[in-house]
């Protein structure tokens, strides 16, 4: 998730309104053609994104911090149910993508709308059903909930991850050498002790505060295309030395422990939750009628990184594998340098993450406030709004746990469950027919049965390192 450009023109928008932004409109903000148009290219002198740009904001909003933390999942999960649970997911993922497009497309046609957002499917889908017609609305409201969950969770990630990486290569800066010898263990020992993680955390927080008060994203678009550029190439070298470093014989499990599998649904689904970009790219797209190729190529490529990076970062790092498999790169300038261009690229993606529940949640307070008073207030819940982000960051320190927690409560419904129960709603009086009822039942049981264990386990997990903690620093304190 790692793009900007031009978001003009996005100034409406809350929780209770039907049209909610997404990242994508910054990525791509041309207009879609309209709904009769959708068979042919567009006429008229209006552009949209080709199929190789679209195909390339696809990659932009599936890959980030989640793909760094699926080694870790691999491990929870075990040597050889991970990476088939990655492929299975994957496709579950794809195929519900593909179900929330049908659905637009049946509902755009019978609403006579040109296009639809994720929100607006859902409540003209309850409207499609007689006894859910009067609550309809609610339904565009709580999608609207779960991407301002969702974004805001992703930038609680971005926190965690800039603090731990920031303060593994601040504490290892003495020592840092040209030479990357390999121990497969916590590559980058902990020579000069600092602050606490937490620490940096409150150190970047003007910083955000700062890189959210910019008018519009597209004054950003440079420094994204140079983050994506170096995210791009931090990725590479993750890859070679990963590869290069794998020992044998492998003796790691093949099956994990039951007890951490939730804890690798919710970092799996949290790195393929990318079905909040799907409409707006479709809905963008020069050639709407290719965007299923565009689908399954683009995700059929995310799928195989997830299972690829998964898999020989645990081979490489095995039990000793952290929350990100940055954390793990050797404590020399190479892998050193791999952290910080990451790091920056991260930085620059919060703008875009951010976007989402500003443009959702803003604009409704700004409406009952005088003109005068718009712009100060406009900023000042900006920056109530990082602070909040931070305090959560804050509250979690833990980065695989946060992960896993965002993934399982707010992913889990956007990407599994809402999708399959979609289908149901739009096309029960066209005939649906049972074994696909039964496939979208047992789809979005599954998805709720991943939230309910997911969260569950995350909560668990918080709770006990939390306490590991505090009776390390009381006995520390009772000690000195």
């Amino acid at each position: 998730m790692m793009a900007s450009s031009d978001v003009d023109g996005r100034t409406e928008g809350s929780l209770f309104s039907d049209q909610n932004p997404s990242e994508t409109d910054s990525l791509c903000p041309s207009p879609g053609p309209s709904r009769p148009q959708r068979n042919y290219e567009r006429i008229g002198g209006r552009t949209g994104t080709s199929f190789c740009q679209t195909l390339i904001h696809l990659l932009k909003g599936n890959i980030g911090t989640g793909l760094l933390g699926l080694p870790l999942a691999v491990k929870n999960a075990g040597l050889v149910l991970g990476p088939v649970s990655l492929l299975v997911m994957g496709i579950i993922a794809v195929h519900c993508m593909k179900l929330l497009v049908k659905c637009s497309h049946h509902l755009s046609a019978k609403m006579n709308q040109p296009s639809m957002t994720y929100g607006e499917v859902m409540q003209y889908g309850m409207e499609n059903v007689s006894w859910l017609r009067s609550r309809s609305r609610w339904g565009s409201r709580t999608v609207n909930l779960f991407l301002i969950i969702t974004q805001i969770g992703f930038c609680c990630v971005y926190f965690v991850f800039l603090s731990d990486n920031i303060k593994q290569v601040v504490e290892a800066a003495n020592a840092t050498t040209s030479s990357c010898q390999v121990n497969h263990t916590n590559q980058t020992d902990v020579l000069v002790p600092s602050f606490d993680s937490r620490i940096y955390m409150l150190f970047f927080l003007p910083f955000f505060i700062v890189l959210v008060f910019t008018p519009n994203l597209k004054f950003l678009a440079p420094l994204s295309l140079l983050a994506n550029l170096v995210m791009t190439l931090s990725l590479i070298l993750i890859y070679v030395y990963s590869f290069m470093n794998i020992t044998f014989p492998i003796d790691l499990p093949k099956v994990g422990r039951a007890k951490d599998y939730p804890l690798f649904f919710g970092t799996a689904i949290f790195a393929f939750e990318g079905i909040g970009v799907v409409l707006p790219l479709e809905n963008k797209m020069q050639q709407p009628q290719k965007f299923t190729q565009v689908l399954y190529l683009g995700m059929g490529i995310v799928t195989f990184l997830y299972i690829s990076l998964g898999t020989i970062g645990y081979m490489c790092f095995g039990e000793h594998i952290g929350g990100s498999i940055t954390l793990n790169l050797p404590n020399c300038w190479t892998y050193q340098a791999v952290k910080l261009l990451y790091c920056f690229g991260i930085f620059i993606t919060f703008a875009l993450q951010f976007y989402v529940p500003a443009e959702i949640l803003i604009p409704q307070v700004l409406a009952h406030v005088s003109e005068r008073w718009v712009k100060p207030v406009d900023l000042l819940l900006r920056t109530f709004l990082v602070i909040i982000t931070c305090v959560l960051a804050i509250l979690i320190p833990e980065l695989d746990l946060v992960i896993s927690l965002v993934g399982s409560v707010s992913s889990s419904f956007l990407a599994l469950i809402f999708p399959p129960i979609l289908e149901i709603f739009a096309f029960h009086t066209e005939g649906l027919s049972p074994l696909a009822i039964i496939r979208n039942l047992i789809i979005s049981v599954v998805g709720l049965i991943g939230f309910i264990l997911g969260t569950y386990i995350a909560i668990v997990e918080i709770v006990a390192r939390n306490n590991v903690k505090h009776e390390g620093t009381l006995y520390t304190y009772m000690v000195q």
